[in-house]
């Protein structure tokens, strides 16, 4: 089994990985196409210095208030359209730009948007709804949650109208949302639908050699089109529940499946962003299967629960805290899989049934540096393991 993969997989089974690639190969996020380029734009070194002190100062970051009531979609739109701006990125190498979207974050120049639309390019332009158009600076990104923040200097107060975030783990399927973007270009569009599902994933295109997932997407039906990607999706309240980053389809246009990173990654990312550049991912280093009937009826367990660890990566935390993977091949529902691991149960006491759910938890509740209590089934006997979080290694650490 390849050991990059297994690196990139934290908690997810490399199988996992490549059904998910197999499964989603038909993603497209939304970006003009531009040339391979081998190296990304330095986020942390010259460019950086000759930026201000104030471009790494979060400022005020809710002028455009949420409402208590719904409101009409003409309403939405003219409360927030201000608030979104079109993205365009080229690069001296590159015959065609990318086009996409933006929003302003608050009141000291930043907006975010998808790190797919600007990675690898050196000319940012930001257009605010009046049709004014600043240079811009890419101050951060994280390929591994597809989002990235632009720093606009000079930009008068007037111009910047923070949009608020929701809590997105209050956002229910069946709600009605709204998106605001530059579908093909055309510039304060709107598209409206409802949530479809939550807490999905989705591939993070840019981290490298390593496959990492992005957990806890939102699945919506608005139609998202080439040029909305990194437009903000709205619940009816007029807060930003998600970022659109990506759609299912076969052609590269909207086939009724788009993806939304939710607003409370947004919240938990895009400070690290402005202020180091960066965001440190804690990482556990195993690759796991979901429980199956099949899998729990040879392991003789008594319900399908837990996730079964099929490897330790070497000298991840993972395999610092004592955590084994499994030496036993064994066909099991017409697959071979490693047997002999332990079964991650519970993480700090919340109960684990699918990889989804570890994916979602350190994403929410974790960061590097943190303990966490693993509770996992070996040889019929339940542990606790203290498993200390360290930093996901990047594309330039892959084993």
């Amino acid at each position: 089994m390849n050991k990059a993969i297994l690196a990139a997989a934290s908690l997810v089974a490399a199988v996992a990985i490549f059904f998910a690639f197999s499964q989603f190969n038909s993603f497209d996020f939304s970006k003009a196409q531009l040339p391979d380029i081998s190296s990304l734009l330095d986020t942390n070194g010259n460019q950086r210095d000759s930026l201000e002190g104030d471009a790494f100062r979060v400022g005020r970051v809710s002028t455009v208030e949420a409402v208590d009531q719904e409101l009409t979609l003409p309403d939405l739109f003219e409360r927030t359209e201000r608030s979104v701006v079109q993205v365009t990125a080229s690069n001296d190498l590159a015959e065609q730009g990318r086009l996409g979207t933006g929003f302003v974050f608050d009141d000291n120049g930043h907006i975010v948007t998808n790190d797919h639309v600007v990675s690898g390019v050196n000319d940012l332009g930001v257009t605010f709804y009046d049709g004014t158009v600043y240079s811009a600076t890419l101050l951060g990104s994280d390929p591994f949650t597809d989002l990235a923040v632009l720093y606009v200097k000079d930009v008068p107060k007037e111009k910047l109208a923070p949009l608020p975030l929701a809590d997105s783990t209050t956002v229910r399927v069946g709600e009605q949302v709204a998106a605001i973007g530059n579908p093909f270009g055309l510039s304060s569009s709107m598209t409206s639908g409802i949530v479809s599902g939550v807490g999905r994933t989705i591939p993070a295109q840019n981290s490298g050699p390593l496959q990492f997932l992005i957990p806890d997407i939102i699945q919506t039906d608005a139609p998202i089109n080439p040029g909305n990607s990194g437009g903000p999706l709205l619940n009816t309240r007029g807060q930003v529940v998600g970022i659109n980053s990506a759609i299912r389809s076969s052609t590269g246009e909207f086939a009724g499946i788009g993806f939304a990173v939710p607003s409370n990654t947004i919240a938990k990312i895009v400070p690290s962003l402005i202020e180091t550049g960066s965001f440190k991912h804690p990482w556990v280093g195993i690759s796991g299967r979901d429980m199956t009937p099949g899998l729990a009826s040879v392991l003789e367990l008594d319900e399908p629960r837990g996730v079964l660890v099929v490897e330790v990566v070497s000298g991840g935390p993972a395999e610092k805290a004592g955590i084994r993977g499994g030496d036993n091949p064994t066909r099991v529902e017409g697959q071979t899989v490693p047997l002999g691991g332990d079964i991650v149960l519970e993480l700090d006491g919340n109960q684990i049934r699918k990889l989804d759910d570890i994916l979602v938890y350190l994403q929410r509740e974790k960061s590097v540096g943190d303990t966490m209590d693993v509770t996992v089934l070996r040889d019929g006997t339940v542990m606790h393991i203290e498993l200390h979080l360290e930093a996901r290694p990047n594309a330039q650490d892959s084993p």
